[in-house]
């Protein structure tokens, strides 16, 4: 049988970075989760009946994200419960944060790569899963220091 695993992020770098683990979903019964943008449209093409989306929002518009994002939360709570992973996958950003949360308090496994961009500073999105993470990866070695009870992987492109 196999696992169940939710693979999450906002869309952009972050969404490249996840789908460089596309090899995983041959491996598990998947499910990914992005924000919902014209240029991952394709991916519900791609991967019929295992993506679904969140709204798009950006810090950059500060008044529309204090109402998208808490949409979003609530979104993810349904998401959550209408997928059950054991398994959550992230590289971030905001939009994976709410759900690695709800996933944390409801048993589900929480796996979290941090973004390849970050060589010597946390990510937000890292500081905030960090915590919670039962397997938190790394892609530079000098993010070690950052993170001491992370792992280092290499980069994943």
């Amino acid at each position: 049988m196999k696992h169940k695993v939710l693979f999450i992020s906002s869309t952009g770098g972050h969404l490249n970075e996840l789908l460089q683990l596309k090899a995983l979903f041959d491996d598990t019964d998947f499910h990914l989760i992005t924000e919902k943008t014209k240029s991952n449209m394709k991916l519900k093409e791609q991967y019929p009946g295992r993506v679904d989306y969140l709204v798009y929002g950006s810090k950059d518009h500060l008044l529309a994200y204090c109402f998208k994002f808490p949409y979003n939360i609530l979104k993810s709570f349904c998401f959550w419960l209408k997928l059950r992973p054991e398994f959550i996958v992230s590289t971030g950003a905001h939009t994976a944060v709410p759900m690695c949360y709800i996933g944390k308090l409801f048993g589900s496994k929480i796996i979290y790569l941090e973004t390849f961009a970050n060589i010597k500073t946390k990510s937000l999105s890292g500081k905030l899963v960090y915590p919670i993470a039962d397997l938190f990866l790394v892609q530079w070695e000098s993010m070690l220091e950052c993170y001491p009870k992370a792992v280092y992987v290499g980069g994943v492109y």
